[in-house]
């Protein structure tokens, strides 16, 4: 079924609609999940919970952009939000300190499997994970991350800058990285 006969079926309760969008969407809206839960559980827990909301609001899209990509934004609310609850996500501190990030090392993301790369990710500590994925995965920018995570654009930039640096750690230590910044 082609996506605007999907989002139709799914808006009029169709029979198999919904399994169908789970069929076709469910494996991206997990990696979603996981990529902010850090774990299995959490993450089966998240897609649960976006499913729901999916299947409430499903009747307020618009079609006025990608069906996917609304999905995709709903999930990813869905799971800062459930972090916001579950992980007290307003106590990541504040820091003014912000300190430029530049990096000579080659890019190792060529090297990583997906699955490598999501691992590392969810290494990080809780807040830097929420920022980065909100940031370079969402494309968030730090004034929305600011106001969805009620910290202040300084705190959002340096838990980036932070995040950066513990990945890069980790891509050193792991050999991922040719060699070191000058």
């Amino acid at each position: 079924m082609e996506e605007k006969k999907l989002v139709e079926a799914c808006q009029q309760n169709k029979a198999g609609a919904f399994r169908e969008l789970y069929d076709r969407y469910g494996g991206v809206l997990y990696g979603i999940c996981l990529r902010y839960a850090g774990n299995e559980p959490e993450a089966q827990d998240i897609l649960q919970e976006a499913l729901i909301k999916i299947f409430n609001k499903v009747g307020s899209f618009r079609s006025e952009g990608s069906f996917e990509g609304w999905l995709k934004r709903l999930v990813a609310n869905t799971a800062i939000n459930h972090l916001k609850k579950s992980y007290r996500v307003n106590e990541l501190g504040s820091t003014d300190d912000v300190v430029e990030f530049e990096s000579n090392d080659i890019s190792a993301l060529d090297q990583l499997s997906v699955e490598e790369l999501i691992d590392l990710i969810n290494l990080l500590p809780e807040g830097y994970r929420l920022v980065f994925n909100m940031y370079v995965l969402e494309g968030y920018d730090h004034r929305e991350i600011a106001k969805h995570l009620n910290i202040s654009e300084s705190t959002s930039r340096s838990q980036l800058v932070k995040a950066k640096r513990k990945l890069q750690e980790s891509l050193r230590m792991n050999g991922y990285l040719l060699h070191e910044r000058a």
